[in-house]
């Protein structure tokens, strides 16, 4: 009996290991700069982030429509605002407005996002900030991953150095609050 419970567990730790493994491995879609020039065609707009008037928290992606790709953010449906059937030009001023409304907004960067064959599936644009407030002018890891169905699973969040400064007690003390 204790043979077949060692086996089972060996088994159990053996699968975890293989899944953790596996995510691993998995690697996110690339991202290059690019240039507003080459953008043509009509886009899903995703607009995420935007909620308050201090949040760097903020991206637009321009999601080709028509093509075998969807852009998923992982995030609550009230943290970002989808807008179907925009052409290029307007999708692109729309999503300069966007992200430049911070009083610190330096400078808006466009990439295109990269298929696993090569071929730009849609685009970026984020803010880049004065570095001098936060350290740095990018604030952001955006990460694509491809899911199954062709979909395009978008995570969003502030680098870690920066979330640390942006909400009281976020440092290493471990509290909130004032310390002691």
């Amino acid at each position: 009996m204790k043979n077949i419970i060692n086996c089972i567990l060996a088994l159990l730790v053996i699968s975890v290991i293989a899944i953790s493994v596996s995510f691993a491995l998995e690697k996110p879609l690339k991202t290059e700069e690019s240039k507003a020039v080459d953008i043509t065609g009509i886009f899903t707009l995703i607009l995420y982030g935007g909620r308050f008037s201090d949040d760097i928290e903020t991206i637009a992606i321009l999601d080709y429509e028509g093509d075998q790709y969807t852009f998923e953010p992982y995030a609550p449906e009230f943290d970002y605002k989808i807008k179907k059937k925009i052409p290029a030009k307007e999708a692109l001023a729309e999503s300069e407005k966007f992200v430049s409304f911070h009083n610190t907004f330096h400078r808006s960067q466009l990439s295109r996002i990269i298929d696993n064959k090569g071929s730009t599936i849609g685009y970026e644009v984020r803010p880049l900030y004065q570095p001098f407030v936060y350290g740095v002018s990018d604030v952001l890891e955006v990460n694509y991953w491809l899911k199954e169905n062709n979909k395009v699973k978008v995570t969003i969040r502030l680098t870690p150095s920066v979330e640390r400064t942006r909400f009281p007690g976020a440092g290493d003390d471990g509290g909130g609050g004032g310390g002691n």
